[in-house]
């Protein structure tokens, strides 16, 4: 009686779990904005370390080849995106030329964004060596990289930092998955 009585539990907390998933995953869907833990965590009436867990959980089955989609985490803000290796068909679908390639001191400027943020255009200036305004104004435009605030500073410049598009736009769920900074200076 007591196995059963395990077992009834155990069929339990699994249904328990699959209907959080469920839920978390049609918020995230109908959303289209990434949604905070705190959030999520609210809605479905969950401790922070256990929507986490649910979370985690969710992405590692997104992980699977058979899975069209995937889970993001920037800074504990979630969304759901289609997995960079089917874009070519949802670009099909929606009827979008590739992407555009992004030119030399837009690279340089989303390199030093990814890896200095949050960063004013001053600072990106002085790295690059020449004005970034055009740069900047194109990454913004892509939604690449993004407003983030501003510097406690005389004039108060703009802080730059990089978006959810930015992690879409190379493949990343998070901005730990970015190289470190020593790795790519030793490749040189």
């Amino acid at each position: 009686m007591k196995e059963s009585n395990a077992n009834q539990m155990e069929f339990e907390e699994t249904s328990n779990r699959n209907k959080l998933y469920s839920v978390v995953e049609s918020i995230l869907f109908v959303s289209g904005e990434p949604v905070g833990l705190s959030d999520i965590s609210r809605i479905i009436g969950c401790s922070l370390d256990f929507t986490s867990a649910i979370l985690e959980e969710l992405a590692e089955r997104y992980r699977g080849s058979d899975r069209g989609i995937r889970l993001i985490n920037n800074e504990g803000c979630y969304s759901l995106a289609t997995k960079p290796e089917n874009s070519s068909y949802v670009e099909e679908l929606l009827g979008l030329n590739a992407r555009q390639s992004l030119s030399q001191a837009a690279l340089e400027t989303l390199a030093i964004v990814a890896y200095r943020q949050p960063v004013t255009r001053v600072v990106i200036d002085e790295i690059r060596g020449v004005k970034s305004e055009r740069a900047v104004a194109s990454l913004l435009e892509k939604g690449i990289i993004k407003e983030c605030g501003r510097l406690e500073a005389p004039g108060r410049p703009i802080l730059y930092s990089t978006s959810e598009e930015f992690l879409r736009y190379f493949g990343l769920e998070s901005l730990k998955e970015l190289p470190g900074i020593d790795t790519l200076i030793g490749e040189d």
